[in-house]
């Protein structure tokens, strides 16, 4: 006998549990700070913008005859909105990893989570998208709309005086700087891989006190290679893994030098063949394989 295909037809889509997706949706309903953190910053950018333009077209008018200082005043508080945003949700990837393991064993919810059919390896993936994934993404729609409504209201502000809004057009080329800002949080994603990574590892295992155990060992090989060598080319190295994707993905401004079209800074082919780009992802890659592996073996403390 053969099956009704109007059955087949409703039985097949709830057939797909898309374990993947149902994993990232719960850990975004288990951590609402992944899009409160960066909403809540652009908001509270937004209320100090609407009060600085006030002033803007006597900061406008003032620098009209000196074309770099014109620049910064246009450009300072998309500029502003973007940094802080995306640090903000750099700090909110951190602490996430730190806790996404962890929390699950300290609370004893490792064991329900461990009796559905969601495999190790899909638990962890889905964990580390929220850092390198969801979160950059998020940030970058939150970053667009944010700037888009300081665009609009620069433009009614200055619409009594047609040379300083064409001074503002000029000055700020939006899709210009939405497609670098696109670009940089993707080379922030990718530059931050090992640090995300490492600190999910850390998650897994530690018992307790899980920043310290994440820091400590760096900490302790640049206090030695400092003592021992009195070089401090380890807390260098630290650094550059924090900060040092700007300057392999675009060309720093110069003091004094005119400012560059946002698409003419970026520079995809030194950042794509940097080593250390590459040689941190395949750490990035071994700590997600030790993750997984470790999580097998993890019980709840």
């Amino acid at each position: 006998m053969t099956a009704d295909p109007l059955v087949a037809r409703e039985v097949e889509p709830s057939a797909q549990t898309r374990p993947m997706y149902w994993s990232i949706r719960r850990e975004l309903w288990e951590n609402r700070s992944v899009y409160a953190a960066p909403v809540v910053t652009a908001c509270i950018m937004l209320f100090g913008f609407f009060i600085s333009a006030i002033t803007l077209p006597h900061r406008m008018r003032a620098a009209m005859a000196d074309p770099g200082k014109l620049h910064g005043v246009v450009a300072m508080p998309y500029d502003t909105t973007a940094g802080l945003i995306l640090v903000t949700a750099f700090l909110v990837g951190v602490f996430y990893c730190l806790d996404a393991l962890h929390g699950e064993r300290r609370d004893r919810s490792i064991l329900f989570w461990k009796s559905l059919p969601v495999s190790d390896r899909t638990t962890v993936l889905a964990k580390i998208a929220i850092p390198l994934v969801i979160l950059p993404l998020f940030s970058y729609a939150v970053i667009l709309v944010t700037q888009l409504i300081i665009l609009t209201a620069n433009t009614i502000v200055l619409l009594g005086n047609s040379s300083q809004l064409a001074a503002l057009y000029q000055n700020l080329k939006f899709v210009q700087l939405s497609i670098a800002l696109l670009y940089a949080v993707i080379a922030i994603a990718l530059w931050h891989a090992p640090l995300y990574c490492w600190l999910l590892l850390v998650s897994g295992w530690a018992k307790r006190a899980v920043f310290l155990w994440a820091v400590m060992p760096f900490l302790a090989i640049g206090v030695f290679t400092k003592i021992a060598f009195g070089s401090a080319s380890f807390f260098t190295f630290l650094g550059d893994r924090l900060a040092g994707w700007f300057n392999k993905a675009f060309i720093a401004p110069q003091k004094g030098a005119p400012q560059l079209d946002p698409l003419a800074a970026m520079t995809p082919g030194t950042f794509l063949s940097t080593p250390s780009l590459w040689l941190g992802l395949v750490f990035a890659a071994l700590c997600l394989a030790a993750t997984i592996r470790m999580r097998r073996y993890r019980e709840p403390m």
